[in-house]
């Protein structure tokens, strides 16, 4: 195994979601159809748990709602198992086309499920396909009403879907203060900002382009957020007729996915969300690190 390439310890995240909640089929899945379609959500999950226990490394799953409802003993699993688990939300609706009262009331709902299948206190949100933008920042304060401490929804990029390009780079305090934003890493060249954060980005591009990013960010200083789906390991799953530049988006490099997981897992150290930029003091309680700004 070849030693990992910088002493940073970076957070590898994995959306909990099956291949028909993404937001790429949203126009031609009805949610109504959800629960009729073959589910490979529990099975990808194991894989990619034991593929983790292989490497001995621990993550930080975001779990959507929808799927701890349906599949509990998972949820409980990824908790004995020794990760981190996260709220995804409940339905994967983005949370720009959400009212204030809906995003409140399904967050509370997935938040409190996951709580009581670990018996532990869930302090990480992620945004369905990071739809926390300039139109719904509103959601930030509900989170912290919410009592979570740190947020990973915010993309400071381009893109059709999401992205706020000018939102800072590095984790940063909102929300008055009492929350912390972990953004998807990105990597400055030449002025711009190219995204290097995992998903689509990972199986599309190159993967020494990919690990020259990761590098980079880390001789910043900085911690990678890496992420990925269950399904991001599954060729064989169904597939969806959806318009080209959707399917374009989630099947290409399937195949190759595992096996590129593995091999970063190999180069880069990684660790959960709360333990690379969490902090535990002396009592056993949790504290933000003070080095992103909140105490």
């Amino acid at each position: 195994m070849s030693a990992p390439s910088s002493a940073i310890v970076n957070a590898m995240t994995i959306d909990v979601e099956d291949y028909f909640h993404v937001s790429a089929f949203a126009g031609v899945l009805d949610r109504s159809s959800w629960p009729k379609l073959e589910s490979r959500v529990e099975r990808n999950t194991n894989r990619l748990l034991d593929l983790f226990d292989e490497h001995q490394v621990r993550m930080t799953f975001f779990v959507l709602g929808w799927v701890a409802e349906r599949y509990p003993d998972l949820i409980r699993s990824l908790h004995r198992r020794g990760h981190e688990v996260a709220c995804h939300g409940l339905t994967h609706e983005l949370v720009y086309k959400q009212t204030p009262e809906l995003f409140r009331s399904e967050t509370q709902r997935s938040k409190s499920l996951l709580e009581d299948l670990t018996g532990a206190p869930v302090r990480g949100y992620r945004a369905a396909s990071y739809s926390i933008t300039g139109k719904s920042l509103w959601a930030l304060d509900i989170l912290v009403e919410l009592g979570f401490d740190y947020d990973s929804s915010i993309f400071p990029i381009h893109h059709d879907l999401y992205g706020m390009p000018n939102a800072p780079r590095r984790p940063h305090p909102v929300a008055n203060g009492k929350l912390l934003e972990i953004p998807l890493t990105t990597v400055q060249v030449a002025g711009q900002r190219l995204p290097c954060a995992g998903g689509g980005y990972f199986r599309l591009l190159p993967y020494g382009l990919f690990r020259w990013g990761l590098r980079r960010v880390n001789a910043e200083g900085l911690p990678a957020v890496f992420y990925m789906h269950p399904w991001e390991i599954d060729p064989g799953q169904p597939r969806i007729e959806a318009p080209l530049k959707s399917r374009f988006r989630h099947y290409t490099n399937l195949h190759r996915t595992e096996s590129r997981l593995s091999q970063l897992l190999k180069e880069f150290r990684w660790g959960r969300m709360d333990e690379v930029f969490m902090a535990r003091q002396s009592d056993g309680k949790v504290a933000l690190r003070e080095a992103w700004g909140i105490a």
